[in-house]
């Protein structure tokens, strides 16, 4: 690939070398294992694909937030959902009120994902889907409009999360139980080989499990531990290692200390290639790639002084583009109060755009490869990653390990000793617990209305009007037989979506043949 200059120079004219070499360093960058980054030239030919997580209240009003993103400069779209469209209830259940849009856009039908993308063609942009239990609808509803666009669907390309294992983990957005969960997931990992196979089918994710109070290597741990139980359950259903696996994708959590993120993005990645190349066998090189989105830590933003936020965040997103991501999400500086501003995404987005134009850190590659402290660092994470996978893989996997609470249990205690640091002030957050000054209330936030609830409502009402009710049934009858078979439910669903079913009703129907996940 080309470079994006033909020379890469400081201000005083000195010359960026692509990379450096010595003899410690194991390997240069683009090659086995790809400790010091995924492609060759990394952001000398390209820069990271710049998103913002985005998505509020009705699908007119997320679509017009794109919109000013778009216009902004962001290079990929990153959608959120709110709650009852994670976990399959329609805005008019009872289940959905009071969560109706509030941290994330309400969407019930394709008509509504009409909307989201009204105006936005599918062939521009990359769009990432905060989505795990109803992926595969959202992923559809997606598919439909790409359709109606007349698209090529080999070439549409985003990312679905998709990732059920840290919701039973970490953060609990599951419907169904892991077996059926997990039959899922290989579905959607068959049918996108062989009609959507330029999307990311899943982003196995460690954002969440740092969220809920991991450290870093546990991140990388348990994050990696899930990743091998996808590929396991993949290989078992019957599906080569090197067909879906270069389309598997990870997203891991951008936190405060620049050295050890630095250093745990690199050791990521030297394990995955081990375990993608000795364990599983994969011959083809793109399958033990670990492609990974980051996100700048969302809990480690403070509702005091939220400017601080602003410097917590170019520091975050710093180490990451240091570390190789390959798309990136700046957090706005008020989002310990609520959904961003649009100020506060403007400024998260200029972030991104000024280290990637301004601070010269894309024009090497590895650029603090070979740095004494980040290569210790490195083999220390990947050592004490290796003994974690080695005890929950000695545990019987992944799942094995969930239905022990093995990982939560872990993280339950790495908070409470990070909790007992703050209070004791070993641990120093500034502007919260050292460095504190009295402050007004911010007032400039952004706020959903419960309004939202009732517009989705009547959407709904008009929808089921409008539609053919009798193909509609039938549709969501064939659904609830197929579910008790193993054949992949995909086109099952693409059907019904494109009859406008809703989220709520498909859900529902396989709640009613697979159960739901206590937990």
């Amino acid at each position: 690939m080309a470079n994006r200059k033909e020379v890469f120079k400081t201000d005083s004219g000195i010359i960026f070398p692509e990379f450096l070499t010595q003899g410690e360093l194991q390997a240069n960058p683009g090659t086995y294992p790809f400790t010091r980054g995924v492609h060759e030239s990394m952001y000398r030919s390209r820069f990271w694909t710049m998103r913002q997580y985005a998505g509020f209240g009705t699908a007119e009003e997320s679509n017009q937030r794109y919109k000013y993103l778009i216009a902004n400069g962001s290079s990929g779209l990153s959608v959120a959902f709110d709650l009852p469209t994670q976990i399959g209830y329609d805005s008019d259940d009872k289940m959905s009120e009071g969560e109706v849009g509030k941290v994330g856009v309400a969407i019930d039908s394709l008509k509504d994902m009409e909307t989201l993308f009204d105006g936005i063609k599918l062939a521009d942009v990359t769009t990432s889907m905060t989505i795990n239990a109803t992926a595969s609808l959202l992923l559809l509803m997606y598919v439909a409009i790409a359709k109606k666009q007349n698209a090529d669907l080999k070439k549409i390309s985003g990312t679905i999360q998709n990732d059920l294992l840290k919701e039973y983990i970490a953060r609990g957005t599951y419907i169904y139980p892991p077996k059926e969960s997990m039959r899922l997931i290989t579905d959607i990992f068959s049918w996108c080989s062989d009609n959507l196979p330029s999307w990311n089918t899943i982003s196995i994710s460690g954002y969440h499990i740092r969220e809920a109070g991991s450290n870093a290597v546990q991140e990388v741990a348990f994050t990696l531990s899930d990743g091998i139980e996808y590929v396991r359950q993949a290989i078992n259903s019957g599906l080569d290692v090197d067909k879906f696996a270069k389309r598997l994708s990870f997203f891991f959590n951008a936190h405060n200390n620049f050295l050890e993120e630095v250093a745990k993005f690199r050791a990521a990645r030297k394990i995955w290639a081990k375990i993608m190349k000795e364990k599983f066998k994969a011959k083809d090189e793109n399958s033990m790639k670990l492609r990974f989105h980051a996100q700048t830590g969302g809990s480690t933003l403070s509702d005091k002084q939220i400017n601080n936020n602003i410097v917590r965040v170019t520091l975050q997103a710093f180490a990451a583009v240091m570390g190789g991501c390959q798309s990136l999400h700046t957090n706005g500086k008020d989002e310990a109060l609520s959904l961003p501003t649009e100020e506060s995404v403007q400024t998260a987005l200029r972030t991104q755009q000024i280290i990637a134009y301004e601070s010269g850190a894309a024009d090497t590659v590895d650029p603090l490869g070979g740095s004494y402290i980040i290569e210790e660092l490195t083999n220390q994470i990947e050592e004490k990653a290796w003994e974690y996978i080695e005890k929950i893989e000695e545990m019987g996997g992944a799942t094995k390990a969930i239905e022990a609470r093995y990982q939560k249990s872990e993280i339950e205690n790495n908070a409470y000793n990070f909790q007992l640091g703050l209070e004791s002030g070993e641990n120093v957050i500034v502007g919260v617990n050292k460095f504190t000054t009295e402050e007004e209330p911010a007032h400039d936030i952004l706020k959903i209305s419960d309004e939202v609830r009732n517009i989705q409502t009547e959407k709904l009402r008009k929808l089921k009007a409008e539609r053919d009710n009798v193909k509609v049934n039938e549709l969501l009858e064939v659904i609830k037989q197929k579910a008790s078979t193993n054949e992949n439910m995909l086109p099952y669903f693409l059907e019904a979506i494109e009859s406008y079913a809703t989220i709520g009703e498909i859900s529902n129907i396989l709640r009613g043949v697979w159960g739901e996940y206590k937990g």
